[in-house]
């Protein structure tokens, strides 16, 4: 009986157990994780913090997945170590599990950044439900939250908190918020709406250090010497892969685990896959990480696929996606969102009297990427286009007309009714 072995319960994880189960039914599949609870929607933590939505509703699987596919849990555990030599994996506790096919699905971290008294009791990232529920706790006891980082992390914390009645001021280093998915010029757009629902937020500014006595947080110093006194600190400065459990092992690593175009690493029985896994971008065919929910299904399922019937399945490469909801306003972003260099053309629409925003980015006559604001109607089009690498020359005028014409661009894309969000994919709103 073949024994594959899935480190990580979350999407990469539970997509690829579900392939393998489907492909082969009488495998022996253990799956391992450092959380003692059942499988939830990260993506959709924000929205359990600010209270729109119950705990129930994180579940994107029944209780009785495990059992349902006849998977062994190992939940509570941390992977520390991986023989590849030896093909087993080593737990904290000191156990051993053994496996045929290995896959690391262990996602990554939130980041924090070095900053003198990060230590102190108050700070928290949120990537676990782990840490929503002790931000819940400490928000009974806040006044005023501080979020390092203007971008979607940060400012998703920042909805859920404000949303929870509780001032608000988002500290973000860049010029503008948003810089990692967008420029300035729509960028100030969603900052403007966002501060008008009353937040507020200081950019140009770094923290230097969390203040507090008895090891609690009591303020934030900036590098202008002002102190913000609060009482809760959010840090939504993006996140780092899970890799230190491959550490001096033949298992190649960059800023995450290389994989190639099977999922597949250096380790011909080992497979990566979601946020931990360096795969080829879409767009530039460079290695990169787009740590996003619908690129870990996809990763996950193919990478499963493989591991049962060889790399006989092929990953096209992992596109940058954002979709999110501020305060009633849509932001959708796709592939190449700045102009890099000259030789990308940049097509803009915009209307002065209400938030509504695109723009697109070409080169060499193939859309490349995208930014809408306000109105998102079409960005499932403009996605199969990215997608697809259609030659759009001939109809690029139209990307920035109001009288859109679907039913032009439509046989572009071909008839086989590629969908922007699959069902099972997180749709962050």
């Amino acid at each position: 009986m073949k024994r594959y072995v899935i480190i990580g319960t979350s999407a990469a994880g539970v997509s690829a157990a579900e392939v393998i189960r489907k492909l082969d039914k009488t495998a022996k599949i253990i799956m391992v994780s450092d959380e003692n609870y059942p499988v939830y929607s990260r993506c959709l933590l924000s929205y359990y913090l600010a209270n729109d939505i119950p705990e129930e509703k994180l579940k994107y699987r029944d209780e009785k997945f495990f059992d349902q596919n006849s998977i062994d849990p190992v939940l509570g555990k941390k992977v520390v170590k991986i023989e590849p030599q030896k093909k087993v994996v080593l737990l904290e506790d000191g156990s051993k599990i053994e496996y045929d096919t290995l896959l690391i699905a262990t996602g990554a971290r939130a980041k924090l950044e070095n900053i003198p008294g990060k230590e102190k009791y108050g700070v928290f990232g949120l990537r676990t439900i782990s840490d929503a529920k002790q931000i819940n706790t400490r928000l009974n006891k806040t006044k005023t939250a501080v979020m390092l980082g203007g971008g979607l992390i940060g400012l998703k914390a920042a909805y859920a908190v404000h949303k929870r009645g509780t001032e608000v001021v988002v500290v973000v280093k860049s010029p503008h918020i948003l810089s990692q998915i967008m420029d300035s010029e729509p960028a100030e757009i969603v900052q403007k709406h966002i501060s008008q629902k009353g937040i507020q937020i200081q950019t140009n500014l770094a923290a230097v250090e969390i203040l507090g006595s008895n090891q609690e947080v009591e303020g934030v110093k900036l590098e202008n010497n002002t102190v913000i006194q609060c009482e809760l600190i959010i840090v939504g400065k993006g996140v780092q892969p899970n890799i230190e459990l491959v550490k001096d092992t033949e298992v190649k690593t960059n800023y995450g685990i290389v994989v190639n175009e099977y999922l597949q690493t250096s380790v011909d029985n080992i497979y990566a896959a979601g946020d931990v896994a360096e795969s080829n971008d879409l767009i530039s065919g460079n290695l990169t990480i787009n740590a996003l929910w619908p690129n870990a299904v996809i990763q996950g399922k193919i990478a499963g696929y493989n591991m049962v019937l060889g790399n006989t399945k092929k990953y096209d490469g992992t596109l940058a996606m954002n979709s999110v909801e501020f305060f009633g306003l849509p932001v959708i972003t796709c592939g190449v969102t700045k102009q890099k260099d000259e030789t990308i053309e940049v097509l803009v629409t915009k209307n002065e009297n209400k938030p509504v925003y695109k723009k697109f980015f070409i080169k060499n006559g193939v859309l490349i990427g995208f930014v809408l604001i306000g109105d998102v109607e079409q960005a499932g089009v403009y996605n199969s286009l990215v997608r697809k690498k259609v030659d759009i020359t001939k109809i690029k005028e139209s990307l920035v007309s109001e009288k859109f014409d679907f039913a032009k661009i439509l046989p572009l894309v071909n008839a086989n009714k590629e969908k922007f969000f699959e069902p099972e994919y997180c749709e962050i709103v």
